[in-house]
């Protein structure tokens, strides 16, 4: 049995994606900073008949976040799937004339370096598998620098090259690398940036193992 480690994972977005892989039998690791949170996520998920388990560890720790990853592999299997999903703090969008560099240490050890942590520490596995996906989800300023929020701008940038990067070095391997990009909100009941939905496109991204950037909703949305 293999899993999908959700890193970032909370009620919205990463309940969604787990009920979603779970349905198709994958195991599922919810990786967030508050332990009690996915563990009681992972409880609820286990009344629906997915096996779930929660560990803690703040994508911005190294060590915490690789200690979580090889704890969910010995636990949960093999990770054949890797979401990087956590939510910016509000901290790091400021505007760009106010941004000093100590302002960027946060974005890019949340944008950039956690995403090198995670990858690093699941793609053996992945290897040993001969497949696997990894998929990054990133707001608008992913793909449109915004004036206002000059930390997510600059880190998603850079997270965006080294997913791209990634998606040509890993696809003769089995490995799939994308990213999908949803501007503005996550919206319950909308009819693309649902949770649900969106849970629906990022499993349509990891079976269908076409192109590096997606998009969920227009960038204007």
């Amino acid at each position: 049995m293999t899993s999908i480690a959700i890193i970032g994972a909370g009620p919205g977005l990463g309940a969604a994606v787990a009920r979603r892989f779970g349905r198709e039998g994958f195991d599922v690791a919810l990786i967030a900073r508050d332990h009690e949170r996915t563990n009681a996520l992972a409880a609820e998920l286990g009344r629906e008949g997915v096996t779930a388990r929660g560990f803690a560890a703040d994508v911005r720790d190294p060590k915490a976040l690789a200690a979580a990853l090889d704890a969910a592999n010995a636990t949960l299997g093999p990770v054949e799937v890797l979401q990087y999903s956590p939510i910016p703090q509000r901290d790091f969008m400021l505007p760009v004339l106010e941004t000093t560099h100590a302002d960027l240490t946060g974005p890019v050890e949340f944008s950039v370096y956690g995403p090198v942590v995670a990858v690093q520490q699941v793609l053996p596995g992945m290897r040993a598998l001969g497949r696997g996906t990894v998929l990054f989800v990133n707001g608008g300023t992913a793909a449109v620098p915004h004036p206002d929020r000059a930390g997510t701008s600059i880190a998603f940038a850079a997270e965006s090259a080294y997913g791209h990067l990634l998606h040509d070095a890993l696809g003769g391997e089995g490995i799939h690398v994308a990213q999908l990009i949803v501007p503005g909100a996550i919206v319950a009941g909308h009819h693309r940036k649902d949770p649900a939905v969106l849970a629906d496109t990022l499993w349509g991204i990891h079976q269908e193992r076409h192109g590096f950037r997606h998009f969920a909703d227009d960038l204007d949305s």
